[in-house]
């Protein structure tokens, strides 16, 4: 059994595979889960090589079932949960009066479902680390969740509602040792905002390690501090 194991969600690349690398330096056992199964497992190799223990678990996280095949697929290998990382997302923009419907439900399944679905498959392991000294789920949310958007209002609204989810949680599971995050960034110099990067040129975004050293931070707090949000600017942005 590893001492220490995290479950990191959209782990293939950009803030995924910066948060796994991260958590893989600080001494966790990893199952990394992506829905392009190649894409992840050139990205678990390349951890591997680096000394760290990782699985790679090749997943659609809009899927319910592929899920549970996850979470059963870590409990087997490492038998804990520590950290739970839901960073597993998707954005279409459309205008409102063309949101196509498929397109709707893919972001809310992938950006919110997805999440609370692991947060329940995970509540036994978390539980347990909770008892033994604390337990930690980062979700990726979006400074889109903290101000709305036109045009990418579905996405926009997902993320508010990862922020107001993990909200909740920390009210409900605090006292179980069980501390949650919601990391809120700016555009982040990854695959998913090269739509944007004709207009901010990528060495002016952020960088995914700069998020991912955010859940280092996490790792050192005392069990009497909670971090409900971290929001990333940009320089001269404003939220």
């Amino acid at each position: 059994m590893a001492e220490l194991a995290a479950i990191v969600t959209g782990a293939s690349s950009g803030i995924g595979l910066a948060i796994a690398r991260v958590l893989g330096e600080e001494g966790f056992a990893l199952t990394m889960a992506a829905r392009r199964a190649e894409k992840l497992q050139a990205a678990a190799e390349g951890l591997a090589a680096e000394g760290n223990e990782v699985q790679a678990v090749a997943a659609n996280v809009a899927n319910e079932s592929e899920i549970e095949t996850v979470v059963a697929s870590h409990r087997e290998r490492y038998g804990r949960l520590d950290v739970l990382v839901n960073n597993a997302g998707v954005g279409v923009a459309a205008p409102v009066g063309e949101i196509e419907t498929k397109w709707l439900d893919l972001q809310l399944d992938v950006n919110l479902r997805s999440m609370i679905l692991f947060y329940r498959e995970c509540m036994d392991m978390l539980t347990a680390a909770g008892a033994e000294g604390g337990a930690l789920v980062v979700n990726t949310a979006s400074i889109a969740g903290k101000r709305g958007l036109g045009g990418n209002a579905v996405y926009s609204a997902s993320k508010h509602g990862v922020v107001g989810w993990t909200d909740s949680m920390n009210s409900e599971l605090n006292h179980l040792g069980i501390k949650s995050t919601a990391l809120c960034p700016a555009f982040v110099d990854t695959p998913m905002t090269d739509f944007v990067k004709d207009q901010v040129k990528p060495e002016e975004m952020i960088r995914p390690r700069d998020v991912a050293e955010a859940v280092r931070y996490l790792l050192r707090l005392s069990p009497m501090c909670v971090v409900p949000e971290i929001i990333f600017m940009r320089p001269g942005d404003a939220v």
